[in-house]
């Protein structure tokens, strides 16, 4: 596949009165649009933080609503801890058995995955190891599909080099090449927020976007918002249709969508279980990775691959795929594969 091409000048700078798609993330829309201007604005540090701290006072996602933040003085900040306050009923008692929410949206060929979670790290640690580009390649290649993942600088811009495949060891010449713009969009005592975007994706999909913001708790907990996104063309549908009919197809998501004659709990499955089965991929790998900081740094690697081995098969019908010594060899060595340039 050709590698990704990032926006060589990106969108106009909107005003400030600009609305946003409703279905995005506030961050994630604000996010865009300051990587579109910031050509123009490159000259002007704080003009670039005042526009994204305006964009994201605009609006609020909740769900599919869109929630207007009234006051003036709205910030990322107590935008977020707003929606925590929203969850915190939701995130003691749910299915997950753990403080987290999912929830996932399909409209006009984009898919959306939202996911809020109450993690045990302070603040600070999370912010210190997610704000460095190399420490997102160790998180991504835990996902089953990452064959390959290298931060390298490009002008400017930090790029991820990432390489998509199958939840199974190939050769990286089989695998499609991602190419992220990484860019970390906030960085205060209160507030953290990096998104990972890319043009082109495998299969005809394009526009990827993974966004992770954070607050601190006066718990000393940290509250995180994990967005992943990514639209479907013709190609694209197809493609993803045929492997739903076939080795797709008894895939499932997380959402409950009802319950069967004998009991059974029915879930979500096509286009929005796939996006509710990554997004939860990826942010147990997030989890695995802040989890093993505080082993030696020998021993990161191994307690990272087993922990997020053994988070996945918490949630055996929708995420197992693979056995452990499989899992373990396979990622071990992508991982040795990964630390040099291809």
């Amino acid at each position: 596949m050709e590698p990704a091409v990032l926006h060589p000048e990106g969108l106009p700078c909107p005003r400030v009165d600009s609305q946003f798609d409703p279905q995005w993330p506030a961050m994630l829309a604000a996010a865009r649009y300051a990587h579109g201007c910031r050509a123009r604005m490159n000259r002007s540090g704080s003009g670039l933080r005042r526009l994204i701290w305006l964009a994201i006072a605009l609006v609020v996602c909740a769900g599919a609503s869109l929630v207007r933040v009234e006051s003036a003085y709205a910030t990322p900040t107590t935008v977020l801890l707003a929606k925590y306050g929203e969850l915190k009923g939701k995130l003691e008692d749910n299915a997950f058995q753990k403080p987290l929410y999912l929830e996932s949206s399909e409209i006009d060929g984009e898919v959306k995955g939202n996911l809020y979670a109450l993690i045990q790290e302070p603040f600070p640690i999370v912010q210190s190891a997610l704000k460095d580009p190399a420490h997102w390649c160790d998180i991504l290649i835990l996902h089953l599909n990452t064959k390959y993942c290298r931060a390298s600088a490009a002008g400017a811009w930090t790029i991820l080099k990432v390489n998509i495949g199958k939840k199974a060891e190939q050769p990286i010449a089989q695998s499609y090449r991602v190419e992220f713009s990484y860019r970390v969009i906030a960085v205060t005592p209160d507030h953290f927020a990096v998104v990972l975007d890319a043009v082109k994706g495998p299969f005809g999909t394009r526009n990827y976007s993974i966004l992770l913001e954070a607050v601190p708790l006066k718990s000393g907990k940290t509250f995180v918002h994990l967005a992943y996104s990514y639209t479907y063309g013709t190609a694209a549908k197809l493609a993803i249709h045929a492997y739903l009919s076939t080795a797709g197809s008894k895939k499932v998501g997380f959402t409950v969508t009802g319950q069967r004659n004998d009991g059974q709990v029915e879930y979500i499955d096509g286009v929005r279980g796939m996006v509710e089965r990554n997004t939860m991929r990826y942010y147990l790998a997030i989890e695995a990775y802040l989890g093993a900081l505080s082993v030696p740094l020998s021993a990161q690697l191994e307690k990272r691959l087993r922990d997020w081995y053994a988070a996945a098969e918490r949630y055996p019908r929708q995420l197992h795929e693979i056995e452990q010594n499989d899992y373990l060899r396979m990622k071990r060595g992508e991982y040795l594969r990964q630390q040099g340039e291809l």
